[in-house]
């Protein structure tokens, strides 16, 4: 089969034949990706130095059709549609049973010891690194059982890989995380894929202001259609000020969705007194935030939070935003800027480098 390779950081994506996947083993399955999301942070972890091995199979939003299954897989059948998360649950641990999953003490357990066989080669010979036990830019995945969600086959493959991840992250981050409350006033920082379902998420919660932040007009005005009560163009205005002027001193919640020390600390400062600021973007390695902690956290009585996948329970979260989706109450189809072949891989990160696109999804291979 086919998949896009990273075999060192900081090199492209190279598209090779000549992958294979074990035969799954207990609790696996193999799934026929229809669909695969490109997520920001599969590009960070080819870009920069993270600790995860290479060569590896990056992509981690993934939708398609069960077409094998281990022993012991009794949730799913042959043909059913699923979504990939990269949430990996034991189901055993004080966290998993307490409903806390996406907090999991044991997520190495989904993923094959070092003496079994590798899940997927290259060439036969070369072991590949699944990322977040997903590898989703392949024709084919072998994951575990604990890692897929069942969905109904009337939503498009294209659409539902995003619920396996920026769906989950964005929204999940308001409703899960911060709780937003009706009446409560929002800030997102960064109008991509996963902030705009942080916008619709506080939207859909009854948060009376959302204030959507970014240097993008175009992706300002994408944020309206996803409940932005109000925008602010950071290239053009202080959006600290910006915001305590729309908030008469600041928001109950605010979200930095980019990954970025500057934007992290505008998050903070952005807050109301008592108010909170949740760090959903991936930070470069190494990342140290500077800010007054007596002025900026301790006498304002402000707190820093940082989110892992809107604090999700799968099984629970993910059908519930396709039903939502389905009953026309939840926006997923404008999330799909473009859709490519595997081949067009790298120019479609260099096109999200840049801002102009909230996602593109990968449905030819």
């Amino acid at each position: 089969m086919k998949a896009a390779i990273t075999s060192a950081v900081g090199e492209r994506f190279e598209i090779r034949e000549g992958i294979t996947l074990d035969e799954p083993g207990p609790d696996e399955v193999v799934v026929q990706v229809r669909a695969s999301g490109l997520c920001h942070s599969d590009i960070s972890v080819a870009e920069d130095s993270v600790g995860f091995p290479m060569p590896a199979v990056l992509g981690h939003e993934v939708s398609g059709d069960v077409i094998a299954i281990g022993a012991g897989v009794r949730d799913f059948n042959l043909g059913d549609r699923v979504v990939a998360c990269c949430i990996a649950t034991c189901g055993h641990c004080e966290s998993c049973r307490v409903g806390r999953p996406y907090q999991c003490k044991n997520p190495a357990e989904m993923e094959r010891g070092p003496s079994d066989a590798p899940r997927i080669r290259l060439d036969g010979e070369v072991p590949l690194f699944q990322f977040m036990g997903v590898g989703g830019f392949a024709e084919q995945v072998l994951i575990h059982k604990n890692q897929l969600v069942k969905i109904p086959a009337e939503i498009p493959y294209d659409i539902a890989c995003l619920l396996g991840c920026g769906v989950v992250t964005g929204a999940g981050a308001a409703l899960n995380t911060a709780n937003v409350q009706p009446g409560e006033t929002v800030a997102v920082i960064g109008c991509g894929g996963v902030g705009l379902n942080v916008i619709q998420g506080a939207a859909l919660a009854g948060a009376k202001k959302v204030i959507a932040v970014d240097l993008s007009p175009e992706k300002l005005a994408i944020a309206k259609q996803f409940g932005a009560t109000h925008v602010v163009n950071a290239a053009d205005v202080d959006p600290i000020a910006a915001v305590q002027d729309l908030t008469s001193g600041g928001v109950t919640s605010s979200f930095e969705v980019i990954g970025l020390e500057q934007t992290a600390v505008q998050a903070l400062r952005m807050c109301a007194v008592g108010g909170t600021a949740y760090l959903i973007g991936v930070q470069k390695p190494g990342t140290v935030l500077d800010f007054q902690l007596f002025e900026d956290l301790i006498l304002p009585q402000k707190a820093f939070r940082g989110v892992s996948m809107g604090s999700s329970v799968p099984r629970v979260d993910i059908p519930m935003y396709a039903e939502l989706y389905l009953q026309g109450k939840f926006m997923l189809d404008e999330l799909v800027s473009q859709k490519i072949h595997l081949e067009e891989i790298n120019e479609a990160y260099d096109l999200l480098k840049q801002g102009g696109i909230a996602r593109s999804v990968i449905t030819a291979f």
